[in-house]
């Protein structure tokens, strides 16, 4: 009875000794389409960003580097300074970008902020106020467009833009009063809502 052990124990290591190779093999095949499939998504992603960039390294991220004005970029994010005209931001790149109106809105954003944009590398823009302008508080009638619904706020003999997600967020309505923001220097055409009473 031992003796047939024996005899199959030598078979069954054997059994074992190529399954393992073979599992082995297997299992080295596989590690090295992972890695090579990794590999490829590396340089997918590198080739996507600025490749222009002089001190760009493959396999490393670009160091944060000054370009033109107040853009910079390293390598997986792009940051853009720029002024609000009432409505957009202008970067420093000569280029509109579009902000958007709750934002502005709850932001209070008044002509001549300065603005810093965050573009991250999944496309997402990000905003933030980095100097407000020196403002002024002014308190005038609401008026509305009757062809363009544009809203107005009327002071001191002057009107100035309002942005319409503003005065939808306070409810406003034509005759009610609004207490606005206008920068303290110099004109503009756009103003910030503060608030609106109702009249």
């Amino acid at each position: 009875m031992f003796g047939f052990f024996k005899k199959k124990k030598p078979l069954k290591t054997a059994v074992n000794h190529s399954t393992s190779s073979r599992r082995s093999d297997g299992l080295e095949k596989r590690m090295a389409a992972i890695e090579a499939a990794v590999a490829e998504i590396k340089e997918a992603i590198m080739a996507g960003s600025d490749e222009s960039d002089d001190d760009y390294d493959r396999g490393q991220t670009a160091p944060v580097k000054q370009t033109d004005g107040h853009v910079m970029s390293n390598g997986s994010e792009r940051v853009i300074e720029g002024v609000f005209d009432g409505q957009n931001m202008i970067g420093s790149d000569g280029q509109q970008y579009d902000i958007p109106a709750n934002y502005a809105s709850k932001s209070k954003l008044v002509e001549g902020d300065i603005l810093k944009l965050t573009i991250n590398n999944l496309g997402a823009f990000l905003y933030k106020q980095i100097k407000p302008i020196e403002r002024s508080r002014m308190v005038g009638d609401l008026e509305q467009d009757e062809h363009s619904l544009q809203y107005y706020v009327v002071a001191e003999g002057k009107k100035w833009r309002l942005l319409t997600a503003s005065v939808t967020y306070f409810k406003g309505e034509p005759g009610d009063e609004v207490v606005f923001f206008i920068p303290r220097d110099g004109g503009s055409r756009w103003a910030a809502v503060e608030n609106i009473v109702k009249k």
